[in-house]
């Protein structure tokens, strides 16, 4: 990271959590690294690079996050971006077999105005619920810096998704400041008090006793990284945490979190480590397999598709 350029768009970060050891926080080697994409066919080789990659792992569907903020801030158009993205997303099923549907974020760190602004931009590119849209994203949620930035604010965000149809999640990193609360909110709060429809991350789920039960009871779904959070807790901390998470039947399943910035770890590393660290069976592997086609917003046709492949999978050896 040595020599690495910080975009004026990001330098007053505040510092992640653990203090500031002289090194570019994530936030920041991200956002500059964001700063090589440029025009439409950055964005397209950028995408088709992913989905080889999920091929490779036999990954039959995801769904990647991605903003436009970021990139408008340096005079690259939404559409350049969307543009990209949509012949990646086609292009990418065809040659590799991987579906996507994407889901677009408001950066919370930016102002709600700018944000609204950029998903009626982006919007054309939404599926909608009357049938129109390019069927780039079906879903919105949160990205950037959370520090002292509350889901709440976005409120008007969520509602305008909700009104067109569209699916929200909710970013809830681990053990920032104010993640507790930022998880209650997520749960009781966001959506006219509907609640979020899935958490990504929310492991501080754990730390407020009525959290967890009204999770289960709301139906809500965790969406956990485990490498991103095994970089800054112990094992024996860490994994006790995610199978109480398991034996408790919280519906959860495992992902990866910016993989090549996160050491390279992508979802096979993430779920080798559920696998070790945590002493689950072959079984329960699938188990969570299902739980990501279940908590997934893909069609019913690939759904039905991947659960039949996952009846297959012989768990007795």
């Amino acid at each position: 990271m040595n020599g690495l350029e910080i975009s004026p768009f990001i330098k007053d970060l505040p510092k992640e959590v653990n203090g500031d050891d002289g090194r570019p926080t994530f936030l920041e080697a991200y956002f500059a690294g964001c700063q090589v994409l440029i025009t439409e066919d950055d964005f397209y080789e950028l995408s088709m690079e992913y989905f080889a990659r999920c091929a490779e792992m036999n990954v039959r569907y995801c769904e990647p996050f991605f903003d436009t903020q970021a990139h408008t801030e340096r005079g690259i158009s939404a559409s350049t971006v969307v543009n990209g993205y949509l012949r990646a997303q086609q292009d990418g099923a065809r040659k590799y077999g991987v579906k996507s549907n994407w889901i677009f974020c408001f950066l919370r760190d930016r102002p709600l105005q700018e944000g609204l602004e950029a998903y009626t931009a982006v919007r054309p590119w939404a599926t909608l619920r009357d049938g129109t849209g390019k069927g780039l994203f079906h879903a919105v949620g949160l990205a950037a810096n959370e520090f002292e930035k509350p889901p709440l604010l976005f409120e008007m965000g969520f509602r305008m998704a909700k009104e067109d149809g569209l699916h929200v999640t909710l970013h809830c990193d681990v053990d920032q400041k104010d993640a507790v609360e930022h998880v209650r909110e997520a749960i009781f709060d966001v959506c006219g008090g509907q609640g979020t429809e899935r958490i990504d991350h929310g492991l501080n789920v754990l730390d407020k006793p009525d959290l967890l039960p009204a999770l289960k009871q709301r139906g809500i779904g965790l969406t956990l990284c485990p490498h991103a959070y095994h970089r800054r807790q112990a094992t024996e901390i860490l994994f006790p945490k995610i199978k109480k998470l398991i034996d408790e039947g919280v519906q959860l399943c495992i992902n990866s979190d910016d993989p090549t910035y996160m050491h390279d770890v992508w979802i096979d590393g993430n779920m080798q480590k559920i696998y070790t660290f945590c002493a689950l069976s072959k079984a329960d592997m699938v188990k969570l397999a299902r739980n990501s086609v279940d908590m997934c917003w893909a069609d019913k046709d690939t759904k039905k598709e991947i659960i039949a492949q996952l009846d297959h999978i012989d768990v007795s050896v």
